[in-house]
């Protein structure tokens, strides 16, 4: 048995040289995305998985990087020797999408035409871009197809993607705390995060990184990827001191963390990434090609679909992954559902629960 530990991931880089046009009609004039992969390809390479990071995700899904040795990926917890994604059996792709902040293209890399950060300019990207530009990765790595393609969230949404687009070159799709589509809630609360950004008075002065209102976008978002239970056991209603001080500074631990979040995160984030993303969420919409009828969307796929929901997921809750399922179901293709018992909210899908982490080693054995 190999050692639990990866160690150290040394990063890949896929350069495409070519123009790619995108779903909105503008071209990308080439463009680079950065991946690492776990374990290794057998010799029919019928055991690549393709990894699909959410919105704030990355290419750094396991194991650590040379930059921080003590910080794990951010899916350590199930790729790995013996994990849920097993390194010892699959060959595992990781990548940062493109507009992302870690390697990628996007809005932090040098326009050739300025020779200054895209910024703002760096045109709008949606799952569908994302899903063809990993098809040409698929392309780079020598792979006829991918044995499975997996997701938490807007990385389900891709996987769904992948199983459309691209039916006769993936055999399974792992769409995890996902949806069909999103709620007017939850674009409401994409929109509420990008004006606090674009209206941080940094964002037109030239910085490109107004810190302020993408830290305020990321607690609004971390205070939707937890569940009521969650933030009551790590928090309920703790003072940082023994009294109340009567103003407007941290008093409360919850209020202490998530300063904490919007600090950190804007340390390491592209605020013109975070745009993008939320706006590929509010944009996805696969039955929108098909008459706005996902039955007809999924009519085609090829693939076996594993869906996986949380209880305590209320963003992305378990009647969503239903509706995917019924659609499935109606259009007679194989598909297995599990609703996963939890308490962390819709960040659950990080978490290596029992029935999760076997749930999704007999799908990828089958």
């Amino acid at each position: 048995m190999k050692s639990e530990s990866l160690g150290i991931i040394e990063p890949k880089f896929f350069k495409f040289e070519e123009n790619f046009e995108l779903e909105s009609g503008k071209i990308l004039k080439g463009f680079e995305i950065i991946y690492e992969t776990y374990g290794e390809l057998n010799k029919d390479k019928s055991n690549a998985v393709l990894i699909c990071h959410a919105l704030s995700g990355n290419h750094h899904a396991a194991g650590y990087s040379h930059d921080e040795q003590d910080k794990s990926g951010w899916w350590n917890e199930l790729i790995g020797p013996n994990k849920a994604f097993d390194t010892n059996k699959y060959f595992i792709v990781s990548l940062n999408n493109l507009g992302g902040c870690h390697g990628s293209s996007g809005p932090s890399s040098i326009d050739p035409e300025t020779s200054q950060p895209f910024g703002k300019n760096f045109p709008l990207v949606t799952v569908k871009d994302w899903v063809k530009s990993q098809d040409l990765l698929r392309l780079h790595l020598g792979l006829d197809f991918w044995h499975a393609v997996a997701g938490g969230s807007l990385g389900g949404m891709q996987a769904l993607q992948w199983a459309i687009d691209f039916e006769g070159h993936i055999k399974k799709s792992i769409v995890i705390a996902a949806a069909p589509k999103l709620s007017a809630q939850n674009i409401a609360f994409n929109e509420v995060a990008r004006q606090a950004i674009v209206t941080d008075p940094d964002f037109d002065q030239g910085s490109y990184h107004p810190k302020r209102g993408l830290g305020l976008a990321r607690m609004l978002g971390h205070i939707t990827y937890l569940s009521e239970e969650m933030m009551k056991e790590k928090f309920g209603r703790d003072l940082k001191k023994e009294n109340y001080e009567y103003g407007f500074d941290v008093e409360f631990e919850v209020e202490s963390y998530l300063r904490y979040q919007a600090d950190t995160f804007s340390d390491k984030f592209n605020a013109h990434t975070y745009l993008l993303m939320t706006k590929a969420l509010d944009y996805f919409d696969p039955s929108r090609d098909y008459e706005n009828d996902l039955n007809k969307a999924l009519e085609k796929t090829t693939s076996d679909f594993l869906i996986l929901s949380f209880s305590s997921d209320w963003r992305f809750s378990p009647e969503r992954s239903k509706e995917i399922v019924n659609a499935l179901v109606s259009s007679k293709k194989s598909v297995s559902y599990a609703e996963i018992k939890s308490y962390q909210g819709h960040d659950g899908f990080l978490f290596p629960d029992k029935r999760y982490v076997q749930s999704i080693k007999t799908f990828l054995k089958k």
